[in-house]
C-alpha cells in the first residue's frame, strides 16, 4: 500500500469514527492529511458526510487549497488546514468538527474551554482556547491569529471557532479524532459542571 493510499484509510476510519461518535453528523465538518515530505495534504470533499468519506473523495490539494488531484470541490477550510501545515510541521492530520458541547461553551463567553477534570489537565495541560470571526470560514487575514496559539502552546491539540466547532491536530487522522473527542468531552463535562452548580 502506497503512502497516499495508507492516509486516505487513516482518514475514513477517523471520519467513521467521529461520526458513530457523534462528534459530527451531517456533511458538516473537514478532514485532512499532510503527504509527508511534500506541500500537499488530502483533504475531504466539500459535502461529504464523515461517515461517507471514500479514496474518491478525499483529495490532494496544496498548502494553498488549491485542488491538484480529484473532481470534486474540496473543503471550503482546505486553506485553515494548509496553514496548519506550512507552521507547524510535527502535524500530520487535523479534524474540524462541529461538536455540539464544545459549540455551546464557545458561545458562553468563556475564552477559553477549562481543564475540569485531572485527565484534562493531563492530557492537554492548558484551557482550549476560543476564537471568534464573523466568517463561517477562517479568513486568510485571520490565519496569524490562529497560528500564534501555537507560538504560545506549542504542544496545543485544538482550538475552538466560536459558534463553529473544534479545530484538531494530530501527528495522524485517528489522534487528531481522538483529540477532538476529548475537547468535546471537556466542554460537556465543564458544561454540566457549571449546570450543576447554578452558573448557567
Amino acid at each position: 500500500m502506497n503512502v497516499v493510499a495508507k492516509l486516505k484509510k487513516e482518514l475514513i476510519e477517523a471520519g467513521r469514527r467521529a461520526y458513530q461518535r457523534g462528534i459530527q453528523t451531517g456533511n458538516g465538518g473537514n478532514i485532512s492529511a499532510r503527504i509527508p515530505g511534500t506541500e500537499l495534504m488530502i483533504v475531504k470533499a466539500s459535502g461529504v458526510s464523515f461517515i461517507d468519506c471514500t479514496e474518491e473523495n478525499l483529495l490532494i490539494c496544496d498548502f494553498a487549497g488549491d485542488l491538484v488531484e480529484g473532481n470534486l470541490k474540496p473543503t471550503r477550510e482546505a486553506l485553515l488546514h494548509g496553514a496548519l501545515y506550512a507552521k507547524l510541521p510535527h502535524v500530520g492530520a487535523v479534524v474540524h468538527t462541529h461538536s455540539v458541547w464544545s459549540i455551546l461553551w464557545s458561545m458562553s463567553g468563556s475564552s477559553a474551554i477549562p481543564l475540569v477534570t485531572q485527565h484534562a489537565h493531563l492530557k492537554i495541560g492548558t484551557p482550549i482556547p476560543i476564537l471568534s470571526f464573523a466568517t463561517p470560514v477562517v479568513p486568510k487575514e485571520h490565519m496569524p491569529e490562529v497560528l500564534s496559539l501555537f507560538d504560545q502552546h506549542p504542544n496545543l491539540p485544538a482550538f475552538v471557532l466560536k459558534e463553529h466547532g473544534v479545530v484538531a491536530v494530530g501527528p495522524n487522522a485517528l489522534e487528531a479524532e481522538h483529540n477532538a473527542e476529548f475537547v468535546e468531552e471537556t466542554a460537556q463535562i465543564g458544561w454540566l459542571h457549571q449546570l450543576a452548580a447554578g452558573r448557567c
